[in-house]
């Protein structure tokens, strides 16, 4: 069972630029959450981040009064509420959820702050938000910013540049700006030559966060040189060849190897994910413009990841975006990236 449900998503996400995607997170699409060109902040603040992470004292509830008396059933046990050191509550200011426990040097980051206002004093003016939105009751938020215009390379690729700025108030990421991109035709996030690009900075939950956001600028590169990286990246892995043998090699020995000891339901598994990527590969518009190519290889690998992949705990909306604020993606696209290096 999800933890976010299809309406919780199109009340809790904002997406910007539809004229310019072809597939644009339809797996979200609500009836008043999209925008033919940027979100506007007003709504960002309005529907999003017009609450505040607010600390709250923990208590634990114990039992106390005559043991012997209560073990015999004569008196009633008094419940008394004793409070817990060194820990705090953070709790959603307009529901009362209570998002995380923490030590008491953890000082939460308002989203307004820190993925509005921050991201404001880090950007170009010609930068505009593509997406927002909150996931975990608003345990986790984000903001993405991006240029107006889609990216098109001379080998066909379309991609749009972000910054992703995201936060936590359940301790599963430190506030984080990190730079990534959209592949339009398959709505896909990826890292194809970001991971030694500075593509992020982390800000942990201190008293002496606010003295780092100056940092950030400097160690981040602004989001138009992301283009000239990825676009660089797309025409390496075009430029080599990788024949259907050599790709059907790569998904049976390394991508999705059956082992001789494996239980039926592994194998079963494997052989799935065999027939789905050599599909991928094969037939679908999303890779085929590119099959013959190694970069054909990596678009059917993240195509599959992000929208064939088995998941569990959640649906799938949410969790490509929960991977792409807490890195799981660029991770699995380092992955590829060095097994098609290895072939």
């Amino acid at each position: 069972m999800s933890r976010e449900t299809l309406e919780w998503l199109n009340n809790n996400t904002l997406i910007g630029f539809t004229d310019k995607r072809r597939k644009a997170w339809h797996y979200r699409a609500g009836s008043d959450n999209h925008f033919a060109g940027a979100v506007p902040i007003d709504e960002v603040e309005r529907r999003l981040f017009s609450w505040t992470a607010v600390e709250r004292q923990l208590f634990v509830q114990m039992e106390t009064g005559n043991p012997d008396l209560i073990a015999a059933g004569l008196v009633e046990p008094e419940l008394t509420k004793v409070p817990v050191p060194d820990r705090k509550a953070i709790v959603r200011s307009d529901t009362g959820l209570v998002m995380g426990i923490f030590k008491s040097g953890y000082v939460p980051h308002q989203p307004i702050q820190w993925l509005l206002q921050n991201v404001a004093t880090l950007l170009d003016d010609d930068l505009a938000i593509g997406s927002a939105g909150l996931l975990r009751g608003g345990a986790q938020a984000w903001v993405s910013v991006e240029v107006p215009d889609t990216i098109t390379t001379p080998e066909g690729v379309e991609f749009r540049p972000n910054l992703i700025a995201a936060t936590s108030f359940d301790g599963s990421l430190s506030t984080v700006y990190k730079r990534i991109v959209t592949n339009v035709v398959c709505d896909n996030t990826m890292n194809a030559g970001l991971a030694e690009f500075g593509q992020q900075f982390k800000v942990k939950h201190s008293s002496r966060s606010l003295s780092r956001i100056t940092d950030a600028r400097n160690a981040l590169a602004i989001v138009h040189t992301v283009g000239e990286v990825f676009s660089k990246a797309v025409a390496e892995l075009c430029a080599q060849q990788l024949t259907d043998r050599e790709f059907e090699k790569l998904v049976s020995t390394v991508l999705a190897p059956v082992e001789d000891n494996d239980s039926s339901r592994a194998k079963t598994i494997a052989r799935n994910k065999q027939g789905d990527l050599l599909r991928l590969w094969r037939h679908d518009e999303r890779v085929t413009p590119w099959r013959g190519t190694r970069f054909g290889a990596y678009q059917a690998v993240n195509t599959w990841q992000q929208h064939e992949g088995t998941i569990r705990g959640a649906n799938r909306a949410e969790r490509n975006m929960g991977h792409t604020i807490t890195g799981k993606w660029e991770t699995a696209d380092d992955e590829t990236l060095k097994l098609l290096a290895a072939v």
